[in-house]
């Protein structure tokens, strides 16, 4: 059964010697190989070279704290909600008396967990924090793993250190 009535007759040329031996095309394809030898390779040597990263680059979240040393975050969920990924769960707790030194505010994440599997590293989350307590670093990469658990990033390696002076 036939479609319709329109058929294209193809026509064969018939091939010169050199060209049923491939031979041109073999000298072109070899001349293209040779021209890449010669070009400046785009591969760097990562642990020996470092790339250079721009301004606006988004890596490594990271929690603040403020200048007395307390954690800026109190748990508003802002951050979480702003993820298009939902790769931010957290939990919200009080402060006692004694952790005061320790929170800014009566509230604070108790729990505090970023899937970096998930993370598309779009920066929602910094910009929906109202305490600034979130920070993507801008040269720090995440780096790679073989454990899909190491990926997801708590409190005890997203809050920044105490600063000794």
């Amino acid at each position: 059964m036939q479609l319709t009535n329109r058929k294209k007759v193809m026509e064969r040329k018939p091939m010169n010697f050199l060209e049923s031996i491939y031979l041109p095309a073999v000298v072109k394809g070899m001349g293209i190989t040779l021209s890449h030898l010669f070009k400046k390779k785009a591969t760097i040597q990562y642990p020996e070279q470092k790339r250079p990263m721009s301004n606006v680059f988004r890596g490594l979240h990271v929690l603040r704290r403020d200048e007395k040393g307390a954690e800026r975050c109190t748990a508003c969920g802002l951050c979480a909600l702003a993820c298009p990924a939902e790769a931010i769960t957290m939990t919200a707790a009080e402060r006692k008396k004694e952790e005061k030194h320790l929170y800014r505010e009566e509230k604070y994440a108790a729990v505090y967990e970023i899937n970096m599997l998930r993370c598309i590293f779009c920066g929602l989350c910094e910009e929906a924090c109202p305490k600034a307590a979130i920070f993507l670093q801008n040269d720090k990469m995440a780096p790679a793993n073989y454990d899909r658990g190491d990926f997801i990033y708590g409190k005890d390696r997203l809050v920044e250190p105490f600063l000794t002076n």
